[in-house]
């Protein structure tokens, strides 16, 4: 069912605007509460008529604003706020303050109406945030949630502590890598191991001669070409 807002519904369309919506939804509260009427033919020709009329308002206000726009566009407005472990906001950056510190930097009000904030700001960190001057002016600008001082130094104490952390994790496992080794090289078993006259070669246990003492070994001698 087609209706003509009467005034602004959100999340449907503005005052004066053709919407197509369900007829229950059109009987039971948007033509009872005053928010629409039916869609005749003469509402319909009001509506066109009415809208062509804005289009031209429009135009005229953005022309006028286009100035302000190019002001307002890529500003940045820096917040100093108190906030917790993981950057949550004891507070919330409103559009009411956003407006406010806009107008004192662009040196004009600011309706609030005009900044887009779905809710407010409650994390650290930078926000692109738009102000809806008129029509298709929609300059944005950076909403920046630095923390306080409190918030800082308890920050730098938690990337000290982490740091001193990560250097004993490394230490440990240097130390454990170190003594990995070492247990290697003093209990090598197995294969052939240097002699004074070739290679001795080990069947298994201590590689010295003298802990080899009742054990058979296989001394393979390099034969020195002046004795033969």
């Amino acid at each position: 069912m087609k209706v003509v807002l009467r005034q602004d519904v959100p999340k449907l369309g503005e005052a004066g605007s053709v919407q197509d919506v369900k007829p229950g939804y059109a009987r039971n509260y948007l033509i009872p509460q005053g928010l629409a009427v039916l869609a005749t033919a003469g509402e319909l020709k009001t509506a066109e008529h009415n809208a062509a009329v804005k289009a031209r308002k429009i135009t005229r206000q953005e022309q006028q604003l286009q100035s302000l726009a190019d002001r307002i566009a890529g500003k940045r407005l820096e917040f100093t706020v108190r906030a917790g472990e993981g950057g949550r906001l004891y507070g919330s950056i409103t559009a009411s303050e956003v407006a406010e510190a806009l107008a004192k930097l662009v040196g004009e009000e600011i309706d609030r109406r005009k900044v887009v904030l779905e809710e407010p700001i409650r994390q650290l960190g930078d926000h692109t945030v738009a102000v809806h001057l008129v029509g298709r002016l929609r300059p944005e600008i950076t909403v920046s949630a630095v923390g306080d001082a409190e918030y800082q130094a308890a920050q730098a104490e938690r990337e000290a502590a982490a740091r001193a952390a990560a250097a004993e994790e490394t230490r440990d496992e240097n130390i454990a890598a170190s003594s990995n080794q070492h247990d290697v090289s003093e209990g090598w078993t197995g294969g052939q191991v240097p002699g004074a006259h070739g290679y001795i070669q080990n069947e298994g246990g201590p590689a010295t001669l003298t802990e080899e003492v009742g054990k058979g070994v296989r001394v393979e001698a390099e034969m020195d070409p002046v004795a033969e």
